[in-house]
């Protein structure tokens, strides 16, 4: 992160470590280190009922990957705005695009006190890129715009990055309006890389339920019909809207061609 970033800085709220996290739990699967034990407790038992979902963790964060380097590289998109990035770990989004293109601009979105708590020192850039941190709530779309337009140039195209993140929101047509708020201010040109956990998957269905019930913010899977109305009006690449280990895999799906129960694809704004 670059030394004059600090004014999208918030003072932040104290950190819960008596309620059980999405951001911090999402960290503990992927094996990381920034959780507590509430998170732990709260994963594991997500875990004894869906013994995939540290799997599903890994298969989106390399679906992350993935999108990403294709956007900065053939589509030579130069800004990306990564709206609830959750917990910095390996192979953040500007560390990809950084990674093909140096100059790469990249907002990260997130409302988790610590995640600002860790961005500072975690979320680096490269001389020629910027990497920032907005905080704000992706129930403001119009506030998430107003803070990314003093890094990114919204006359040319931005990648708007939302994985893991709509099932925060219980209304399906709110969370269009968002999604379709935050694209209307992007450019032609611009994309939308997108995932979530479809409702078909009855053992994730069953943890997320005792999930909800532990006083955790609800996350609320919809039917693979409701996930590919996120990309309606705009120009799907191929594959489409697909289990995300079949989205462009980078090698034969060697032991996780099981379906983890998440959708994905890349659009792009016409």
């Amino acid at each position: 992160m670059t030394s004059d970033d600090s004014s999208h800085f918030s003072q932040s709220p104290e950190i819960d470590t008596t309620v059980p996290h999405s951001a911090r739990i999402w960290n503990y699967w992927l094996g990381g280190k920034d959780n507590y034990p509430v998170d732990r407790e709260a994963g594991d038992q997500f875990a004894e009922i869906f013994p995939g979902i540290a799997e599903l963790a890994r298969t989106s964060r390399h679906f992350l990957a993935r999108a990403v380097r294709h956007l900065a590289g053939e589509e030579q998109v130069r800004q990306f705005l990564d709206v609830g990035t959750g917990l910095p770990t390996v192979d953040n989004t500007h560390e990809v695009a950084q990674r093909v293109a140096p100059e790469s601009r990249i907002v990260y979105v997130d409302n988790d006190p610590l995640v600002l708590v860790h961005a500072d020192a975690l979320l680096t850039s490269t001389p020629q890129g910027v990497t920032t941190y907005i905080n704000a709530d992706l129930h403001n779309p119009d506030t998430i715009v107003a803070a990314a337009a003093s890094t990114l140039d919204f006359t040319r195209p931005i990648a708007l990055v939302l994985l893991q993140i709509t099932g925060h929101i219980r209304d399906t047509d709110e969370a269009y309006a968002i999604v379709r708020r935050l694209m209307d201010a992007l450019p032609p040109g611009s994309f939308l890389v997108f995932n979530d956990s479809a409702d078909t998957n009855t053992e994730n269905s069953a943890a997320t339920q005792q999930y909800n019930d532990s006083g955790a913010v609800p996350y609320h899977l919809r039917s693979p019909e409701e996930l590919a109305g996120f990309f309606d009006g705009l120009d799907l690449l191929e594959p489409g809207v697909v289990p995300i280990t079949q989205w462009r895999p980078e090698t034969p799906l060697l032991g996780s061609s099981t379906d983890v129960g998440v959708l994905g694809g890349v659009a792009r704004k016409r």
